[in-house]
């Protein structure tokens, strides 16, 4: 379903359409696909990118689709040094900050130092940017908890994930390093917000697997999460040992919520958890043979275990309703929306 300004046009927002948002990192997979909704529902989008040449295919897309000058990039080429992003914020009125370390290394000083002082820049960039009324930062599920299959973990807003921490500093590998730069950095941006109070709205968002819409076939954009659905879908059975059971959720909610989140008064001081429902991969099996059933497909998996985790989802659920007139997608909008660029 596209956007449909109807539910929108009651909402009394924060910004006002045809102000400029920044969104850092913006050539990645869920930042794109934010840059899109926020130019879909009339907004203008500043990318911060690390090179030019990074935001060529954002200008391709995005002029063809809303016009020249709804669109334009800012080189940021480390996000960790001193006033990273005091430029690029000037003139913004609101900022997503979802610019990431995605190396996937499992050495701890080469990841979390890095995700904190970027968040934190970006922070301290947006109180020196006078009109700046609203900060998301994008955080991950995996500041709450990690997958555990068949274990029931109940996740209020209060929940963090201290062990991630600790097991990437005794156990690391590339997972528990992730999980905790984004437990770390979002509890830092929290700890700022508290102790500075600043003039604007700040919410997190926490998504899970996020999977869905391409914006840009090939590279990058199917090396994220993306492509875990893509691999199984060529025959490849490794998402079966690397990924376990976990929520989904539609890329494209991830992106509207924080759109949502900048212009929704509702979200001020908020986590939101952008989280559809629990999936195996025997279930994206059964949607590929019943969406695809002239293809063959590799066989199901048993002993994968299920997603007990009792998640938050209902305040999500209810945003998403209220701006764009429906919830969470489910597996098969997902499923084929994923698959639509190899189909």
């Amino acid at each position: 379903m596209e956007h449909d300004s109807e539910h929108n046009s009651v909402i009394m927002a924060n910004i006002e359409k045809g102000d400029l948002v920044l969104v850092t990192g913006c050539s990645g997979y869920i930042a794109s696909q934010t840059a899109n909704q926020f130019l879909e529902a009339g907004y203008r989008v500043r990318g911060t990118v690390r090179s030019k040449a990074k935001a060529d295919w954002l200008y391709e897309v995005f002029d063809a689709k809303y016009g020249i000058g709804k669109f334009e990039h800012f080189v940021v080429e480390d996000m960790m040094s001193e006033g990273a992003f005091d430029e690029a914020v000037k003139g913004v009125a609101g900022i997503c900050h979802m610019a990431n370390v995605m190396t996937f290394s499992d050495k701890y000083d080469d990841v979390v130092p890095v995700v904190v002082k970027g968040a934190l820049n970006a922070l301290t960039a947006a109180t020196k940017e006078a009109g700046i009324k609203a900060f998301v930062y994008t955080s991950s599920s995996t500041a709450a908890l990690m997958p555990q299959p068949d274990k029931v973990i109940n996740v209020t807003e209060e929940t963090w994930n201290d062990v991630v921490v600790s097991d990437a500093k005794t156990k690391p590998n590339s997972w528990n390093v992730y999980g905790a730069s984004k437990t770390e950095a979002e509890r830092a941006i929290w700890k700022a917000v508290k102790e500075t109070n600043p003039p604007f709205q700040v919410a997190a968002i926490l998504p899970n697997a996020n999977m869905g819409p391409i914006l840009r076939p090939g590279g990058e954009q199917q090396s994220s999460t993306a492509g875990w659905m893509l691999k199984l879908w060529d025959g490849d059975t490794s998402v079966f040992e690397t990924v376990p059971p976990q929520y989904f959720v539609n890329v494209r909610d991830t992106a509207r919520l924080h759109v949502i989140a900048l212009i929704d008064p509702e979200c001020q001081g908020k986590r939101i958890f952008a989280f559809s429902a629990p999936f195996t991969w025997n279930d994206v099996l059964a949607v590929f043979k019943k969406q695809n059933p002239g293809r063959k497909f590799p066989e199901d998996r048993e002993g994968f275990g299920e997603d007990k985790s009792v998640i938050p989802t209902e305040p999500a659920e209810k945003l998403l309703r209220k701006h764009y007139g429906k919830g969470f997608s489910g597996l098969g909008e997902v499923v084929e929306t994923n698959t639509a660029t190899v189909r």
